[in-house]
């Protein structure tokens, strides 16, 4: 056993596991917006980035998915990622990027500061620029309480019960619950929802795509396919493309 895994054991045994780790989730990002300000390598970053890039594109919520030519950014940015908090107003002028793109980082935040992200998606796009939204698909959960078939079904339950060290019983209702809670998530959208949330902020040509696809031939295979056996993330996962009005 890993030292990491002994001191988690440790502190689950101790009670404290949950409390520390709500602490550092709440610590990290604070302590990465005062020492970006601090030290201003975040204006360095973006500076740069926008000199050498003339159609500039932004990833919100990179994580592990580093995506080259794009000016990617993390709540808790490592190396050249700029620190964002995509729930407050972006550091960015109005019509900075041809292209913005998210995946799986939406659910995250409650559903008014996603009103907030996809407002400042819209301003800081540049008229004809699209933005991709790539998200956990609530019907996909609704598809397994209502017991629809799917060849994947079984082994994805499996998948999930082994990867998320979930014991028994452990079924659909418990995958569910678990789904709606896990890793700070926040709000599941339904199609309808997400297209919603994109008109209403005056995108348009606002339409669902096939994961890894798109119109614009940027903005196909982003997906980080690999974080999941084959077949997985497409299906849990719901994309929508919306476009800014030309001026």
């Amino acid at each position: 056993m890993s030292i990491k895994s002994t001191a988690r054991s440790w502190l689950q045994s101790a009670g404290v596991y949950e409390q520390a780790s709500r602490f550092w989730m709440w610590l990290e990002p604070r302590s990465s917006r005062v020492v970006r300000a601090a030290t201003g390598k975040n204006g360095r970053l973006t500076s740069r980035y926008l000199a050498r890039h003339p159609s500039a594109r932004l990833h919100i919520g990179s994580g592990d998915n580093h995506l080259a030519g794009w000016l990617n950014t993390e709540l808790c940015p490592r190396g050249d990622e700029i620190y964002l908090d995509a729930t407050r107003p972006f550091p960015f002028d109005p019509n900075t990027f041809e292209l913005i793109y998210s995946e799986h980082m939406i659910e995250h935040i409650g559903y008014a500061d996603a009103v907030k992200m996809i407002a400042e998606c819209y301003r800081v796009l540049r008229p004809a620029g699209t933005l991709r939204v790539v998200t956990p698909d609530l019907a996909f959960l609704r598809s397994l309480l209502d017991g629809r078939p799917h060849p994947l079904r079984a082994d994805y339950l499996a998948f999930y019960q082994q990867h998320n060290r979930l014991g028994d019983p452990f079924d659909e209702t418990h995958l569910v619950n678990h789904f709606v809670r896990a890793w700070g998530h926040q709000f599941i959208y339904d199609r309808d929802t997400l297209l919603g949330l994109l008109r209403a902020a005056g995108f348009q040509s606002v339409d669902v795509r096939a994961l890894n696809d798109s119109p614009v031939p940027a903005l196909r295979g982003l997906a980080k396919l690999d974080r999941m056996p084959e077949g997985f993330l497409e299906m849990e996962s719901l994309t929508v493309e919306g476009t800014k009005p030309r001026a």
